[in-house]
């Protein structure tokens, strides 16, 4: 048991693996930048960790991944939250599908654009949360979400948004 407990200890850093949720977000209008929340730490849900990572790696039934970004008006989800609360328009659930790219080995980025002549919004709504998910019809498995200050969006206006998911 010492032996071990030695081992573990003489560990480098790098021998630790940590996974952390960033997303920034652009409101848009006349094609210029009018609200911008900057990278924000986010929570990476439970079922985010267990359906997307964990059994992804070993082909677990469970298994998924993302597809789709959301918006919404509510909080920040807790670690045992499997939706994003206040998602907008969640009874045809409205959500814009995600482009992915490995920008590095050790991230993977998610972006999508929330356009105002597409728009699911009639009138300002106060966003103050996103969050990723894998469905498009149905509930789906929140990955990771969080609230930021709240913006005020307009309908003349276009919603671009980067998700990433870090590996360190």
């Amino acid at each position: 048991m010492r032996k071990a407990q030695a081992r573990r200890s003489n560990r480098k850093s790098s021998d630790k693996a940590r996974v952390r949720g960033f997303f920034r977000l652009h409101i848009v209008e006349d094609g210029r930048i009018v609200g911008d929340s900057d990278w924000v730490e986010n929570t990476i849900v439970n079922l985010g960790f267990s359906h997307y990572l964990v059994d992804l790696l070993g082909q677990g039934a469970n298994s998924k991944q993302i597809s789709r970004m959301m918006l919404g008006t509510g909080a920040a989800p807790a670690a045992a939250d499997t939706s994003l609360a206040g998602e907008l328009n969640t009874a045809t659930y409205t959500r814009t599908t995600v482009t992915f790219t490995n920008t590095v080995s050790k991230t993977a980025r998610f972006t999508a654009t929330f356009a105002s002549s597409s728009s699911h919004i009639t009138a300002s709504v106060a966003l103050s949360n996103i969050g990723i998910i894998n469905n498009t019809t149905s509930a789906g498995t929140l990955m990771a979400g969080t609230t930021y200050t709240s913006s005020a969006w307009n309908s003349n206006q276009d919603v671009n948004a980067s998700y990433e998911i870090r590996f360190s």
